[in-house]
C-alpha cells in the first residue's frame, strides 16, 4: 500500500506566467554569464554567420529535442511509456508522454537531468572546439538552460523526497508515494 508523501505541481504552485518569466530570466541570464567567459576564451576568432534562419530553425525544434531527452533515460532503463505526437496551431509538432509505471527516485531525477546533461553540457564543449559557432552554441545551450527551469524545480522536490519514495507521472505533475508501514 502506498502513501501520498507530496504532489508536486509546478504550475499550479508558482503560476505558469511565472514560471515562464523566470524560464525566460533564467535563459537570458545563463546567455550573458556565458557569453562573456567564451568570448574571452576564443578572442579574435573569425564567426561563422550564416544568418538568422538556420538560429531559428533549430531553435523551433529545441522544445522537441528537450522532451525527447527526457524519454531517453525511460527507454534506457526499460520502462514502458506511451508517446502522443499532435500538431499545435497546424504546423508546431509537439508531444506529451506518459509513464505507464511507477519511477524510483534515481530514475526520476536522472529523467529530470537528461535535458542539461545531453543537450547543454554537449554544446558547451562544442562552444570551445568549434571557435567559429561558440555564439550559436551558447545561444542553444542558454535557451535549452532555460527551457530546463522547470524541470530544476522538479529536481529540487525529487532530490528532498525519501530515498525509498516512487514517483508516479500524474496528469498536471507527480506524486511521490512512499510505502504505507505495517501496524
Amino acid at each position: 500500500m502506498m502513501n501520498c508523501w507530496k504532489t508536486v505541481n509546478i504550475n499550479k504552485e508558482f503560476g505558469l506566467n511565472r514560471v515562464y518569466l523566470m524560464s525566460f530570466l533564467t535563459g537570458l541570464l545563463s546567455f550573458l554569464l556565458l557569453y562573456l567567459p567564451f568570448s574571452m576564451y576564443h578572442g579574435t576568432h573569425d564567426m561563422k554567420d550564416h544568418g538568422f534562419l538556420p538560429l531559428l530553425i533549430i531553435l523551433f525544434f529545441l522544445p522537441s529535442m528537450h522532451r525527447l531527452m527526457h524519454i531517453l533515460p525511460l527507454a534506457l532503463f526499460y520502462k514502458r511509456f506511451k508517446v502522443k505526437f499532435k500538431f499545435r496551431k497546424r504546423f508546431i509538432p509537439t508531444f506529451s508522454y506518459q509513464c505507464k509505471s511507477m519511477l524510483s527516485k534515481q530514475t526520476s531525477i536522472m529523467m529530470a537531468l537528461s535535458p542539461t546533461l545531453f543537450i547543454t553540457v554537449p554544446a558547451l564543449v562544442m562552444s570551445c572546439v568549434f571557435p567559429n559557432y561558440y555564439a550559436y552554441l551558447i545561444i542553444f545551450a542558454a535557451v535549452n538552460i532555460g527551457l530546463s527551469f522547470s524541470d530544476f524545480l522538479y529536481l529540487n522536490y525529487f532530490a528532498r523526497a525519501p530515498r525509498k519514495c516512487l514517483i508516479e507521472n500524474a496528469k498536471e505533475g507527480y506524486d511521490i508515494l512512499i510505502r504505507q508501514h505495517e501496524i
